[in-house]
């Protein structure tokens, strides 16, 4: 009977024994299916993450969007690696293919997607402001009409005109237009400082700011590559010789809302801080972002003797030594009178 009972035993436990190693197994099995087997995605599945979310309820989300369909033993990794807590904020696209696996190492390493915007050269603050703001991923803290605010948010005694470099900047969903235009600002800081460091000998400048201000108006009036040395060299040496610089983007910035796109001479007779034809010397801000070409036009002028310029109609500018020749060639290219130049 003892012998028969002891049997018995041995076969229970033998058996309990297979179906614990045999459930262990399948567990096991299923466990690691749920790490490498890719997620149930058939398209480009974009995942927010917001600040302040823990992983247990991204990985909860997933399941009820039916890309995840064993959010605890991806948990379970995590907690025993020590990476549930490192959870990284922002927009993540999930593409098909990609493992339960592959999933938790992108959300820990900060995968995010990125988007871009542009600054463009010749922009003035409230048109970059405006792009910016635009733009669905971007966070608004800034009031554009109050300039005083815009001025305190970027540690300026003025309206920041002109402090802000323009380039394309890649940013998260949920960057804020302040954070964005802070790296403008620190980017034109550093271009502005390298240019005049290297800065020609002998220009009218005392600060890099007035180079800042003389870059932007050469931003304003020629697009062409070639002639931003020579404008840049016709204002120089018009301050130079305490002449008037005479530049109708200034006069139109210093116009703002009012400007119908018509500059007349009343325009020209308008006196603002930053009207160059009633007043000498630079005007009182910049008028637009300057690109790098400009900057360094500002810092590098040409050494010709030219003083004046007109726009041909072209795009392009007709340049002159005298008063005589360039009245000549106002009259040819802007009031169309053929003559010999």
């Amino acid at each position: 009977m003892l012998k028969k009972m002891f049997t018995d035993n041995r076969q229970v436990v033998i058996i309990t024994t297979i179906l614990i190693v045999l459930g262990l197994g399948l567990r096991t099995y299923v466990f690691y299916r749920h790490l490498y087997t890719p997620l149930n995605i058939t398209e480009p599945y974009l995942l927010e993450v917001s600040s302040g979310s823990n992983l247990s309820r991204v990985l909860r989300q997933l399941q009820q969007d039916n890309v995840l369909t064993s959010p605890s033993d991806l948990l379970l990794v995590a907690r025993f690696h020590g990476l549930a807590d490192q959870l990284k904020a922002g927009e993540y696209s999930l593409q098909q293919g990609l493992t339960g696996l592959q999933l938790l190492r992108k959300l820990v390493s900060g995968q995010v997607v990125y988007h871009q915007v542009r600054l463009g050269e010749g922009q003035t603050l409230a048109e970059a402001l405006a792009i910016i703001q635009a733009h669905d991923a971007i966070t608004t803290e800034l009031d554009p009409t109050d300039r005083d605010s815009l001025a305190a948010a970027f540690g300026s005694d003025f309206y920041p005109e002109g402090l802000f470099f323009p380039d394309t900047y890649n940013f998260v969903r949920g960057s804020t237009d302040r954070e964005i235009l802070e790296r403008a600002r620190v980017l034109m800081k550093e271009t502005l400082e390298a240019a005049w460091q290297a800065r020609d000998a002998g220009l009218p400048y005392e600060t890099p700011y007035e180079a800042l201000i003389m870059a932007s108006i050469i931003e304003k009036e020629t697009a062409l590559a070639v002639e931003r040395a020579r404008i840049a060299g016709v204002f120089i040496r018009r301050l130079q010789r305490n002449m008037r610089l005479q530049t109708d983007p200034t006069v139109i910035y210093g116009l703002g809302d009012t400007f119908d796109g018509n500059l007349t001479r009343s325009d020209l007779q308008q006196d603002t801080p930053w009207n160059t034809y009633t007043r000498a010397g630079l005007p009182a801000t910049p008028i637009a972002l300057p690109g790098r070409a400009s900057i360094e036009a500002s810092m590098h002028p040409d050494e010709s003797d030219t003083l004046y310029f007109v726009a041909r109609g072209d795009g392009s500018h007709y340049f002159s030594t005298t008063l005589e020749e360039h009245n000549r060639a106002v009259r040819q290219f802007q009031l169309g009178e053929q003559e010999a130049l």
